[in-house]
């Protein structure tokens, strides 16, 4: 049975209603200390954590309307169109193996080649102990696909957002992002100590303006966005943003993380996508961790961008090198990718035939450009966490995204559709959710809709 909610626990959750409706609280006296004259003690408490209540009240909150943790889910092998957790076996679309290279022979038998010649770990960074062969392979493999000058690898796609930004850019310099760019991006900035502000998503007349209203006041200016958005699925204007970025006289760095693979008629990515000479964008920003089948970030570019990073970036010179093992799994998805285009032949087909059944069975699948992420936008956390404990039950393995990830109006459920998926498992799973959907709004509860914290 669900634990009852106190009167302290009732007070936290009408903080967060009032604050997710934008009702101000009542204000707290800036000079307002904690109960008792010298009580330092309690903020030894990690329970004290800003937001750690919060979690813990919209556990309760959730438990309370019966619906499970949909987080953190334990599955018993290797997880691809299909997977299984405790034992059950469900339609997956929730990893981003989106050309299936994670269950390909090939990329296996290169990890596994790679630890019984260099061993599991490399053991120290780069910079000081050495590399080995694979990591240069890799590298160079990277940045003839970007035809750049080359690339540099980190042991993680959000260190090398961060580290890289924070190693470009000064307090005299500016970095304008798209609105919906990755939480990574942001924290390059933070670190850098840059000015830092956003243009409205895909809005190239506002990131224009923006720029000539302000581009004289600082140095360095550095223009950040993705090439297919994780969250709604739709495409930057790269085009635009060449042509903005060269008239104002700034940088241009593309996170194309979800983009290789998917987008262009080889996957080659965002800039297959619009027939674009990949030279022309000054940084290119990718992982590891989507369509190669492994983990970590890299940079292409310019030699002397690479060089410097290899010697100034945080995330580089004091990081472990990436484990060859990855880098030779990574280097043998890439050459996987050129080799077998009929892995993106169906991964396109696949996409197409969730958003056309999406569609017609009324979902609202929000900004999806019909590449391989598709929101289905429910407009409440609970209703995102319900649906997707319903599909749960009933075989179908999709997470809901919910706040303070994304504004409350627009939590949904995100799918990941790929290569390995047949027409079969993504009709079953469109028909499911229009069914739960459906079954969700005509017997929700009294209690359920007091507790939608929209």
């Amino acid at each position: 049975m669900a634990r009852r909610l106190t009167e302290a626990d009732r007070q936290v959750l009408d903080r967060v209603v009032r604050a997710r409706s934008g009702v101000s609280a009542s204000p707290r006296s800036s000079s307002a200390r904690p109960a008792g004259p010298t009580d330092r003690s309690r903020w030894l408490d990690f329970a004290t954590l800003p937001g750690h209540a919060e979690q813990r009240i919209l556990r309760s909150a959730a438990a309370g309307l019966g619906l499970r943790d949909p987080y953190f889910l334990v599955h018993d092998a290797d997880a691809g169109a299909t997977t299984s957790i405790d034992n059950r076996p469900l339609i997956n679309f929730s990893s981003y193996d989106y050309l299936g290279f994670n269950h390909s022979p090939e990329v296996r038998t290169a990890a596994q080649n790679a630890i019984d010649r260099y061993g599991v770990s490399a053991s120290a960074s780069r910079l000081v102990a050495g590399e080995r062969p694979i990591h240069g392979a890799l590298e160079r493999a990277l940045a003839k696909h970007y035809r750049q000058g080359d690339c540099v690898t980190y042991v993680s796609g959000h260190a090398a957002n961060v580290a890289t930004i924070a190693a470009l850019l000064g307090p005299r310099d500016l970095m304008l992002h798209d609105a919906l760019a990755h939480n990574s991006i942001v924290m390059g900035a933070v670190m850098a100590r840059c000015e830092r502000r956003a243009f409205p998503h895909n809005d190239m007349e506002a990131l224009d303006a923006a720029l000539a209203a302000v581009r004289g006041q600082y140095d360095r200016v550095l223009v950040v966005a993705e090439g297919l958005y994780s969250m709604d699925g739709d495409v930057s204007d790269l085009p635009a943003l060449i042509e903005i970025k060269d008239r104002h006289e700034a940088w241009l760095m593309i996170d194309d993380a979800h983009g290789l693979g998917v987008l262009g008629p080889s996957g080659q990515g965002v800039f297959e996508h619009f027939g674009v000479d990949p030279r022309r964008v000054d940084i290119w920003m990718g992982t590891l961790s989507k369509t190669l089948a492994a983990c970590g970030g890299y940079i292409a570019g310019p030699e002397t961008l690479v060089d410097y990073l290899k010697r100034a970036a945080g995330g580089f010179v004091y990081s472990v090198a990436m484990p060859p093992a990855i880098a030779a799994a990574a280097l043998a998805a890439l050459e996987l990718l050129a080799s077998e285009p009929q892995r993106v032949v169906r991964l396109r087909a696949n996409a197409r035939r969730f958003h056309e059944a999406g569609r017609a069975a009324g979902l609202d699948i929000g900004l999806s450009a019909g590449e391989a992420i598709a929101p289905v936008v429910t407009g409440s956390s609970l209703r995102a966490v319900a649906l997707s404990q319903r599909l749960f039950d009933r075989g179908v393995n999709v997470q809901p995204i919910i706040h303070p990830a994304i504004p409350e109006r627009l939590a949904r459920l995100r799918f990941f559709i790929s290569s390995e998926h047949t027409f079969d498992q993504i009709d079953a799973a469109i028909r499911l959710v229009g069914e739960q959907l459906r079954d969700l709004g005509s017997t929700a509860s009294s209690a359920t809709a007091q507790a939608d914290l929209r």
